[in-house]
């Protein structure tokens, strides 16, 4: 199993990869004619060259793990395995192996996903749409879906937040050319057009993370011409990345000479709510 991947997950993909048997029966051979792929897929993105290794694969040894589909008006949607199913399209087959089972929207999206999240095939981004998707096709929070997939409220609620993102960065970190890290610290600029000017120079220079939070520093923390600037306290700065992990939202500590404040960000109304709700379950 995929590290990270919690016991909700494991039994959700087990009760379906475990049962080898259909809801007719057997394994079936399916025309491949009559398979769709999946509505909810939440990879949008296959490796070409992935691909192509597979297909060779296919026509050596055949399809050797069958694909999960559920039957539709026309034909069947395919659930898990649209890898193996463009695979053997390429490879000229008419026919694959599947099991069918009888499946909800809502089961279709989850498994879907699971088995992606299970196998790392999704990007960052590719995950943070599923997890919105599935928040507003299922009406469930943050928290709830956190406990139906087997990951943290604080994992879902950050990389839901990459979605805030201009396309121009999202699109970079779903291509690799950007990390989730190097996302999350962009976050922190609040103009639109200096997140994408740093990701354009984190691109050239071939910049990290520690080294982009360095920059981002320095932009918004401009006082004086200067150049004898204080490097930021190491207790303030272990306290924010604290808060930021346990609220799942951005967290900047400002101290003063007599006083400081706390800034938390919010979304929403909902994520208004969610915040003040772990506040009240600390009292």
């Amino acid at each position: 199993m995929e590290r990270g991947l919690g016991s909700k997950g494991q039994e959700l993909l087990g009760a379906f990869f475990n049962n080898q048997k259909s809801s007719s029966g057997e394994i079936q051979q399916i025309a491949i004619k009559n398979c769709r792929p999946n509505p909810y897929q939440p990879r949008k993105q296959f490796e070409v060259e992935a691909l192509e290794e597979l297909e060779q694969s296919i026509k050596e040894h055949g399809i050797l793990q069958p694909l999960i589909v559920r039957q539709s008006i026309k034909g069947y949607q395919i659930v898990v395995g649209e890898r193996r199913f463009r695979a053997a399209q390429k490879a000229g087959f008419s026919h694959i192996p599947a099991l069918v089972k009888e499946l909800t929207d809502e089961q279709m999206m989850e498994i879907a996903l699971l088995e992606n999240l299970q196998r790392e095939d999704l990007s960052p981004i590719e995950e943070a749409q599923s997890y919105e998707q599935l928040i507003k096709e299922l009406g469930v929070t943050q928290d709830e879906l956190a406990k139906r997939l087997g990951k943290s409220r604080s994992h879902i609620a950050n990389m839901i937040r990459l979605l805030a993102l201009p396309h121009e960065i999202t699109h970079k970190i779903s291509e690799g050319k950007l990390s989730m890290g190097h996302g999350r610290a962009l976050l922190s600029l609040k103009k639109r057009d200096q997140q994408i000017q740093l990701s354009q120079r984190i691109e050239a220079e071939s910049l990290n993370v520690r080294q982009v939070e360095r920059i981002i520093y320095k932009w918004t923390n401009k006082q004086t011409k200067n150049k004898e600037k204080k490097s930021r306290d190491l207790f303030l700065q272990e306290r924010e990345e604290n808060l930021k992990e346990r609220l799942g939202t951005g967290v900047k500590i400002h101290k003063g000479k007599r006083k400081g404040k706390i800034e938390i960000e919010f979304t929403n109304n909902e994520d208004l709510e969610r915040i003040i709700k772990l506040f009240d379950e600390r009292e």
